[in-house]
């Protein structure tokens, strides 16, 4: 009887010891992010973005088409939180730029006469028009993000995500016309024609961002929360575009 006893208490003993280890070792411990290593961390201090461009709320007078882009590039600081190295502020500064395409219109953005208050979108699909026309605008920018990435000390081999904001400082809008041709298609004069000028636009934007990426590559959205051009002096229209990013560095 004694020795039955004392084998089901070892047997106890023993199952008690086993389920305790089994259960501690199911429970993930609270890291200790002061001791996280940030020495090989990518910080994404070079981003460069590729996009489709387009304008949100556009009247149908307006007839953008094609393959309107943009080109943004940006040197950032990235800097962690102390207490929890997964976010971190970035905030840089860089040139972002919006080519927009139009179809058989002009957009007369130097207007000869000081009495021209209005940015005239002129309609050319009767007569002769060029056979591309683009509007481009180019902005010093300032992107601020929040950012979260999975795992912080293998950022380029990590989930990243951003959301933020670009303050931007509008430098120049001017826009490109090639080879004019009649109304029937036909090139009738082979030549470049520039227009530049910032009279009916807002010198300056505030842009809401998004971003996602994987290592060194990731999609992103922006639009405008600022109209492009100048109230009063033509449609309240709202620039925005997604497409892809690469980060790094």
């Amino acid at each position: 009887m004694k020795q039955l006893f004392i084998t089901a208490l070892a047997l106890v003993t023993v199952t008690t010891a086993f389920a305790q280890t089994d259960s501690t070792s199911l429970i993930p411990k609270k890291k200790d992010w002061s001791k996280v290593n940030l020495g090989h961390r990518a910080n994404d201090h070079f981003m460069v973005q590729i996009g489709y461009d387009n304008w949100a709320a556009v009247p149908d007078t307006i007839n953008i088409t094609g393959f309107s882009r943009s080109f943004n590039f940006y040197f950032m600081f990235d800097m962690p939180f102390k207490t929890d190295p997964r976010w971190s502020v970035g905030a840089g500064l860089g040139l972002g730029s919006s080519n927009i395409f139009f179809h058989d219109q002009f957009v007369d953005v130097a207007q000869t006469g000081n009495s021209a208050t209005t940015l005239a979108f002129t309609d050319q699909s009767g007569g002769n028009h060029f056979k591309k026309f683009k509007l481009v605008s180019t902005y010093l920018e300032v992107p601020i993000e929040l950012r979260y990435a999975v795992d912080p000390e293998n950022t380029n081999k990590s989930w990243k995500f951003a959301v933020g904001v670009k303050p931007g400082l509008l430098l120049s809008v001017y826009t490109k016309g090639k080879n004019l041709e009649n109304n029937a298609n036909q090139v009738i004069n082979s030549y470049i024609q520039k227009e530049s000028s910032k009279r009916y636009f807002d010198g300056a934007r505030l842009v809401g961002t998004a971003r996602i990426s994987h290592g060194v590559f990731g999609i992103f959205g922006q639009i405008s929360a600022t109209g492009f051009i100048k109230s009063g002096a033509g449609p309240a229209v709202y620039p925005f575009s997604f497409g892809i990013s690469f980060s790094g560095l």
